[in-house]
């Protein structure tokens, strides 16, 4: 070890642990000793204590909301230090691409969730999901589900290829949930994530505790674990069954959530010829995956499943175009591949490329001329691009069920689709699943049958193409994981991701009851009237069950012929007293539209004041007719706030939804809506 090699810290308890080297790590490119782990012992029972004593309290002192602009002031910290993250990331081995995925893909997914939180999730730190169900038969009693925090900590174990973005897509929803995280990167590549968890300590925008991190093993902190706690899971098949029967873990039936490993596949459908743009396509794809991160993603395609008659030709495709890979120091230009993350990494690809070859053929490996540039490069840990052909897939288990965590893809044909498709599921689960086809019924098709062993299927032609993310790309608002092999979880999927750290409670009660634990109003529940109209108050005065009940209007025949002029519908039930009649109605009835322009002209207040506008229209049903005659009248009632906070592009403002419910003049219910509203703050 070397005195000048800086120590990693872990941060456990408020504080910066570790000043003797243990264990040291190495840069990629060149194997240069560039950082030491801790040789000190962590405490982690003084962990929990910690994030549940102080960071659990002070996080549920504020709300989703507030929460959520955390995330977004932090997001915007680290993009403003990204080039810090970038300088010491090169020792990963990714090239600048690679470590853009892993730096400013987290720190995105940062924005994304933040986004997310102030759009979808309320003021508070319960989230109703409804709608609520009637259990009387006079509508005393109701029943619902709340979302609450678990009031735990969540523990994330990662894995080696992207310390950053897998800690920060594992942490965003958690924080945004109101719980407290401890970290566990892999070691390999610690170093990354210690620097990005001090940037993080020194922005000072999270409380004490709510992010710890842990620099080596992880000792006895599963077993201290308790009922409301979450462990989550990135890496291998093998660890992940490992962790995931852990004894405590049963006993208290703390969840286990594992994204593992897995072999993805890409199927090139059979309607595709050489000529399409399609067949291309499928050869950049999987080259693509060859190659980013060194084939290092969880989500690269290791199987490429083709036509057997078309097997030659891709493979002579993709052998030229990975051959032209430049591989080496990404610092020398032209470079598009680096190295491995480490030499254990690459002693591993290299035992199962020799297990992956048994019986197949081996188009293109380090035996092609392959040499690394750069100054160094030998000592680092770089491996040779390389594609293997299986000509007979159903007979070779192997392919489907060893993965070589590298720059490694097998090519296997098919007879027809349906085989295709049996193909893909030997693998027994996996994150993702690519479909190359021009035609819209296969990719029904493949959907449909292959829907149950991949947790996302990523459907290309050539329109999509132009806008693409890629077969390897997990996005913050779509689900991450996989069934089986792949680890049976989920991660990402936008806010179902935040609601994994949270608990659901079935309530029951009266309507009052219910308005007052989900923070949403009722209907059938206590409400406020008084002398100032809703439209005339402040976000800030606004309470939920604030109400007004409008005047009457009776519905004219000069009014459905007017709205009919102004809209343009003459659609015969509001205008053939004869077609009318032969309905289920038996006779003209007023225009669903108009009902709802009639009753805002009832509650609306029209003189300038607090209400800014009208921000959207929800749950829209026409319940009941509208005949000419009829008296309708509405009321209108604050049925949920969401404060958005004051951003320097807006006045200071919140969103109110109103219930409305129109009724006839027998008291029935005509038309049911929520309407939305921008609504001025009093006060920034």
């Amino acid at each position: 070890m070397s005195a000048n090699v800086p120590v990693l810290q872990s941060l456990i308890a408020g504080r910066w642990v570790g000043s003797q080297a243990a264990r040291g790590l190495h840069s990629a490119l060149n194997g240069r000793l560039i950082a030491q782990t801790h040789a000190e012992s962590l405490d982690f029972g003084e962990s929990l204590a910690y994030a549940r004593g102080q960071a659990l309290p002070a996080l549920l002192k504020s709300t989703f909301q507030q929460r959520a602009a955390t995330l977004k002031a932090l997001a915007n910290y680290l993009m403003e230090r990204k080039e810090q993250l970038y300088a010491i990331s090169v020792h990963t081995g990714g090239t600048r691409p690679d470590n853009w995925i892993d730096i400013e893909g987290g720190i995105g997914t940062l924005f994304a969730y933040a986004s997310m939180g102030r759009r979808e999730l309320p003021s508070s730190n319960v989230v109703h999901e409804g709608p609520a169900q009637q259990l009387g038969k006079e509508g005393h009693f109701w029943g619902s589900h709340v979302l609450v925090p678990k009031r735990g900590v969540a523990v994330h174990i990662n894995a080696f290829n992207f310390p950053m973005w897998g800690m920060l897509e594992k942490f965003a929803p958690t924080f945004l949930a109101g719980m407290p995280s401890i970290v566990k990167p892999a070691t390999a590549t610690s170093y990354v994530a210690e620097a990005c968890v001090r940037l993080i300590q020194e922005s000072g925008l999270l409380p004490e505790g709510a992010l710890q991190l842990i620099i080596g093993g992880s000792g006895d902190l599963l077993d201290r674990l308790e009922e409301t706690d979450v462990v989550t899971f990135t890496g291998s098949a093998d660890t992940a069954a490992m962790l995931r029967v852990n004894k405590n873990l049963i006993a208290r039936s703390i969840p286990f959530n594992a994204e593992a490993d897995s072999l993805n596949c890409a199927i090139l459908a059979p309607d595709v010829t050489p000529e399409d743009p399609e067949f291309e396509l499928f050869v950049k794809e999987v080259a693509k995956e060859m190659s980013a991160k060194a084939g290092q993603k969880c989500t690269a395609i290791r199987r490429a499943i083709v036509p057997r008659h078309l097997v030659d030709a891709v493979g002579e495709k993709l052998r030229e175009r990975l051959a032209k890979i430049k591989v080496g120091d990404p610092a020398v230009e032209g470079v598009r591949m680096g190295a491995l993350a480490s030499r254990d990494q690459q002693s591993d690809v290299t035992e199962r490329v020799a297990l992956l070859s048994q019986g197949n053929e081996v188009l293109l490996s380090s035996r092609d001329g392959f040499a690394p540039v750069g100054e160094g490069v030998a000592e680092g840990a770089f491996f040779a691009p390389t594609l293997l052909l299986c000509r007979n897939p159903l007979a070779n288990e192997t392919v489907h069920s060893v993965e070589a965590f590298g720059p490694v893809s097998t090519l296997m044909p098919y007879e027809d689709f349906d085989e295709a498709l049996h193909l893909a599921a030997k693998g027994r689960g996996s994150l993702v699943g690519s479909v190359i086809t021009k035609t819209p019924a296969l990719a029904a098709q493949a959907v449909f049958h292959a829907g149950a062993f991949h947790g996302r299927i990523h459907v290309l032609d050539r329109e999509g193409a132009k806008e693409s993310t890629g077969h390897g790309s997990p996005l913050p608002m779509l689900k991450h994981g996989g069934p089986g092999r792949a680890g049976g979880g989920e991660e990402l999927g936008g806010i179902r991701a935040v609601k994994h750290y949270l608990q659901r409670v079935a309530v029951q009660g009266s309507p009052t009851m219910l308005t007052a634990i989900t923070g949403e109003y009722q209907r059938g529940g206590k409400v406020q009237e008084d002398a100032i109209h809703p439209f005339r108050k402040y976000f800030e005065e606004i309470q939920i069950g604030d109400s007004l009940l409008t005047h009457r209007r009776t519905v004219s025949e000069a009014d459905i012929v007017n709205f009919g002029g102004v809209s343009g519908d003459y659609f015969y039930m509001h205008f053939d007293e004869v077609a009318a009649k032969d309905t289920q109605f038996g006779q003209r009835i007023a225009h669903g539209y108009f009902v709802l322009s009639a009753a805002a002209g009832l509650f609306v207040s029209p003189a300038p004041g607090p209400v800014l506008a009208n921000y959207g229209l929800d749950t829209l049903r026409f319940v009941n007719p509208v005949a000419i005659g009829d008296t309708i009248q509405a009321r209108l009632t604050c049925k949920r706030r969401i404060d958005r906070g004051n951003r320097p592009d807006q006045p200071p403002q919140g969103v109110v939804a109103w219930d409305v419910q129109v009724t006839n003049q027998r008291g029935e219910l005509v038309a049911s809506y929520d309407i939305l509203t921008l609504v001025a703050k009093k006060s920034g």
